[in-house]
């Protein structure tokens, strides 16, 4: 691989760039890929590798839009990415590839090392006006502004009302259970947070959450859409108790909703009683009952006796 030049690259302009609330004085220049790193507490979430900005970098003979980087405060020479870093990573993927062509890339620098606060106003400013910015991202971005600058500057920066940044910011804390408990992207982690929060924040206690936690990092959960299934599954306490207990899950639990005999009698009352009773079986039992001939037995004696039953009560 060729070895970045040394020399400084030449400045080819000065420029002050108003973004959001934050005025930037810039200058832009050409340089080796080498000089430039990402910043490792980029809000981006999603893939960074992607084929088509790869072709499209190539159509273009290289980056159109330059590189935003600020000076690294730490290592001298080099330059971190405020926003660009797709960018970056596509064209160090065909410079790896052997396309050097490639290896020269345009930045613009700002005078200054940034704070963070104005490192992540200057970044939403700029994926705000592009519309690109990933809903999912703008629970991190929340929850690391208000530790930064707290509350209310936060809802200012975003330009949300305090109820929508305390959603992201519940939504973020019900993440990191996920990501902490075995889900170890953190994008899957919101993904799963943002509909386990969808079902009703009313009936959202803390063991709801935690079953549900521990039920994903188990696999007893694995499409975070049935979590949907919660809404009609929780306000039913009979089928709320089968799913909070470890061996529930959400298909079983479905299963027991409504399931309350109260007020038949008779012979109506004594179906439910074993059609419900049946219900509560848990499929691990199920299970350790595989192929056992007095449970097999006895199910047939019980189909033939219902068989017989339903054919004495059914009009001829």
């Amino acid at each position: 691989m060729n070895k970045p030049e040394t020399t400084p690259p030449r400045v080819v302009g000065t420029q002050e760039r108003p973004l959001g609330g934050t005025v930037l004085r810039t200058y832009r220049r050409k340089i080796d890929i080498d000089y430039v790193v990402p910043n490792p507490r980029q809000p981006r979430l999603g893939p960074k590798e992607d084929e088509e900005l790869q072709r499209q970098i190539v159509d273009n003979k290289g980056i159109f839009e330059p590189l935003l980087v600020e000076p690294h405060p730490e290592i001298e020479g080099k330059f971190r990415i405020i926003d660009g870093e797709r960018r970056w990573e596509n064209s160090k993927v065909l410079v790896d590839q052997g396309k050097s062509e490639f290896r020269e890339i345009p930045i613009e620098v700002t005078d200054r090392v940034l704070s963070e606060e104005d490192r992540l106003r200057v970044w939403i400013y700029i994926h705000r006006q592009r519309k690109e910015w990933d809903a999912r991202e703008k629970e991190m971005v929340a929850y690391r502004l208000i530790e930064l600058v707290g509350r209310a500057s936060a809802a200012n920066i975003l330009g949300i009302s305090f109820r929508e940044l305390d959603k992201l910011i519940e939504v973020f804390d019900i993440a990191k259970r996920f990501n902490k408990e075995g889900l170890k992207d953190l994008n899957a982690s919101i993904a799963w947070a943002r509909e386990l929060y969808g079902v009703s924040k009313k009936l959202l206690v803390p063991t709801v959450i935690d079953a549900v936690v521990d039920k994903v990092a188990r696999k007893r959960i694995t499409n975070s859409k049935d979590l949907r299934k919660l809404r009609a599954i929780l306000p039913d306490p009979v089928a709320k108790a089968h799913f909070l207990t470890r061996d529930g899950d959400i298909e079983s639990a479905m299963l027991r909703i409504g399931s309350s005999t109260q007020g038949q009698t008779g012979l109506s009352g004594d179906l439910s009683a074993v059609v419900e009773s049946m219900k509560r079986v848990p499929w691990t039992a199920l299970a350790e009952m595989k192929n056992d001939p007095d449970i097999l037995k006895k199910i047939d004696e019980a189909s033939a006796l219902l068989r017989t039953l339903r054919q004495s009560i059914t009009s001829s």
